[in-house]
């Protein structure tokens, strides 16, 4: 029988993603909260900036949850839903599908050990943010 090994994004590593997102953060004058989960979709690492508000906490999480699940940048989801009735109408209402941005898988050597998800400022500005913390562990957004 054949053996299956996934690999997993470290505490530190997730550490590192979450200092790097928030200190940038910061420097734009944001109050984000950040998520990072492992490949399984499970908070592996969180943090609410002092001031984020405490919506933006659960939807960080489904940010990262979306994008560990599914392999994909959570606003990736908009363009392959936004012309599609039955998906757009249906699809939606999955619980903790995110459908706009904020959220990044983490891959590494092909493989999604892990997401990150930031919520507290537009989208964009989620997304802008998500992207130093990747930067600080040596991933990019591919998107």
């Amino acid at each position: 029988m054949a053996s299956i090994s996934l690999s997993s994004i470290d505490a530190a590593t997730a550490q590192t993603a979450i200092a790097a997102a928030a200190e940038y953060a910061r420097s734009k004058g944001l109050l984000m909260s950040i998520a990072v989960c492992d490949h399984a979709g499970l908070l592996k690492a969180l943090m609410r900036m002092d001031g984020a508000s405490q919506i933006s906490l659960g939807i960080a999480q489904d940010k990262a949850y979306t994008s560990a699940a599914t392999g994909l940048a959570t606003h990736r989801w908009h363009d392959f839903i936004k012309d599609d009735a039955p998906l757009l109408h249906g699809f939606v209402h999955t619980p903790r599908l995110v459908v706009f941005g904020g959220g990044f898988p983490i891959i590494e050597d092909g493989a999604v050990i892990g997401a990150i998800g930031l919520s507290g400022g537009h989208y964009s500005q989620d997304m802008e943010c998500a992207r130093a913390g990747l930067k600080a562990i040596g991933c990019t957004s591919n998107d």
